[in-house]
């Protein structure tokens, strides 16, 4: 099964891709990689989920917060490839949670976005990781996932 046909088969929509506020470009390709810059838990009405995880946000609700994340790199692999068919592997994601000091959790937030993927590309969505917690996020956003990944050649 294409990895397309397995997004619609897993019930899952793209958001449409974020725009880049900033002077940055939202992904680069070199060297049969895929490179994506962070993402935030951006939803399709351009709202952003928010606030610090272990104060305002629980760990499962954070997990939602960085599943979010990950449909968002999912829509910007689609727009830098033009099919995620193009995925062969999920090689690094960096997981940044925002979070209160003390908070020791992050890797089972991060799991929102990490989990997704191997939903989508099996064994070969499973990446090598970071989850890390961060005095603050761009917006107050809870989570924000950066990822390489490599090309089929």
């Amino acid at each position: 099964m294409s990895v397309d046909a397995r997004i619609i088969e897993l019930g899952l929509v793209l958001p449409p891709p974020p725009k880049p506020g900033g002077n940055y470009v939202p992904w680069r390709i070199g060297g049969g990689l895929l490179f994506l810059s962070g993402v935030g838990p951006r939803l399709p009405d351009g709202t952003s989920m928010t606030g610090k995880v272990g104060s305002a946000l629980t760990v499962e609700q954070a997990y939602v917060t960085a599943r979010q994340c990950g449909l968002n790199l999912l829509a910007n692999m689609q727009a830098a490839l033009g099919s995620l068919d193009r995925v062969d592997t999920i090689l690094k994601v960096l997981g940044m949670v925002n979070a209160e000091p003390g908070f020791a959790d992050h890797p089972k937030v991060i799991n929102g976005c990490t989990d997704l993927f191997v939903e989508v590309f099996g064994e070969n969505g499973r990446p090598a990781r970071s989850a890390v917690g961060m005095g603050s996020l761009p917006g107050n956003i809870s989570t924000e996932v950066e990822a390489i990944v490599l090309l089929k050649s």
